[in-house]
C-alpha cells in the first residue's frame, strides 16, 4: 500500500463516572487524513485547517507517533502526512486522540498490518501524552476499537470492547478553552473511601447496564462524584445545560472528556434533537457561540475512504 485516506470519529471520555477508563467513539464531528509512504525516511506533517498546530513532526501529535512506530520497526521508510482537522482542538471530543489514533492505523495498514490493535493504541498514546503530559487511552482505545471501550489497564495495554446499547448521543462544545493539562491539574490528588465507593458502584453499574442494554440502569449509573464536581465550574451554564437535559428527558450525562464539550445520552433521536436546541438556545442567550452534534454510537473506529497501491 503506496498512500490512504482515512476518516477518524470523535470520541467522548470517561462517559462520566470512567475517568480515563470508559470512552466511547461518534459519527459526528470527524477528521480526514492522507497519509503516503515514502521512500526517504522523513516524516512530513501538513495541516489544512486554521488551529496553527504544530507541523514538526517531534512537536506534533500525529508526529510523534509515526516516529515511535518507525523506531521501534526500524524502519528506513518515512511518511508524508495531511491532516484535515474538523475535531477542534481543545474541545474535549478527542481532538488530539484522532491525529494520534489517525496516524497509528494508517501507517500500520500502509506497513501490511504488522501490529496488533493494542500495540496501536500503545503508541497512539505517545500523541496523547505530548497534548496533555499523561499516557491515556480513553479517548484513543474507541477510535481504533470502534463502540465503547473500557481501558482495563493501559501499561500493558488491555482495552475491552462493550457492547454498543440503544442509545443517542447529542453533544455541545461552546467555543471556550478548556486545557487538558490544565483540567487535570485542579483534580483533587487523594479522595474519600466514602466517595470512592460510590464511583465504584457507579462504574459497575454503568458497564452492566451497557452489557445488557439496560437503558434506566445506564441513567441511574451516569454520576460522578469525583471529577465532575472540580471540572464543571471551568464550563459556562453547565449545571444549566444537565438539570434542563435531564428535564427534556435525557438518560444523563456530563463532561465530555475535559470539557469543555457537555455530552447527553438519550433513548431516541427525537429526544436528542429537542436538547441540541436547548443547548445552543443556552449559549446563546448568554453570547457564547457554540457548536451542536446529534449522532450515535460509531461501531467502526477508524475507517479508510481510499486507497491506492
Amino acid at each position: 500500500m503506496k498512500n490512504i485516506k482515512i476518516k477518524i470519529p470523535a470520541t467522548v471520555a470517561n462517559i462520566v463516572c470512567g475517568f480515563d477508563i470508559l470512552g466511547m467513539a461518534i459519527n459526528e464531528p470527524y477528521d480526514e487524513m492522507e497519509i503516503r509512504l515514502s521512500e526517504t525516511p522523513d516524516i512530513i506533517i501538513r495541516h489544512t485547517d486554521e488551529f496553527r498546530l504544530p507541523e514538526e513532526a517531534a512537536k506534533n501529535v500525529a508526529g510523534i507517533v509515526l516516529i515511535k512506530i518507525q523506531e521501534h520497526l526500524n524502519l528506513k521508510n518515512g511518511f508524508e502526512v495531511i491532516i484535515h482537522k474538523h475535531i477542534k482542538p481543545g474541545s474535549g471530543l478527542g481532538s488530539s486522540a484522532a491525529s494520534a489514533a489517525g496516524a497509528a492505523f494508517a501507517a500500520n495498514i500502509l506497513l501490511g498490518n504488522l501490529l496488533s490493535k493494542e500495540e496501536l493504541v500503545y503508541f497512539a498514546m505517545f500523541g496523547e501524552e505530548l497534548a496533555s503530559g499523561v499516557k491515556h487511552a480513553d479517548n484513543i482505545a474507541p477510535c481504533i476499537y470502534g463502540g465503547i471501550t473500557l481501558v482495563k489497564s493501559s501499561d500493558p495495554v488491555d482495552i475491552i470492547s462493550l457492547n454498543t446499547p440503544d442509545v443517542y448521543v447529542v453533544a455541545v462544545h461552546p467555543q471556550v478553552e478548556v486545557k487538558t493539562s490544565d483540567a487535570r491539574q485542579i483534580l483533587r490528588k487523594n479522595i474519600e473511601l466514602k466517595d470512592a465507593i460510590i464511583q465504584w458502584g457507579n462504574i459497575a453499574g454503568l458497564v452492566a447496564g451497557i452489557e445488557k442494554n439496560d437503558l434506566p440502569l445506564i441513567g441511574r449509573s451516569l454520576n460522578d462524584v469525583i471529577v465532575e464536581p472540580v471540572r464543571s465550574i471551568l464550563i459556562p451554564e453547565f449545571d444549566t445545560i444537565k438539570r434542563k437535559s435531564l428535564e427534556f428527558g435525557a438518560l444523563g450525562g456530563g463532561i465530555s472528556g475535559s470539557g469543555p464539550s457537555i455530552f447527553m445520552l438519550t433513548a431516541n433521536k427525537g429526544t436528542a434533537q429537542e436538547i441540541a436546541e436547548m443547548m445552543k438556545s443556552v449559549y446563546d442567550d448568554i453570547g457564547i457561540d457554540s457548536l451542536v452534534y446529534v449522532s450515535d454510537i460509531n461501531s467502526t473506529g477508524v475507517i479508510i475512504t481510499e486507497q491506492n497501491h
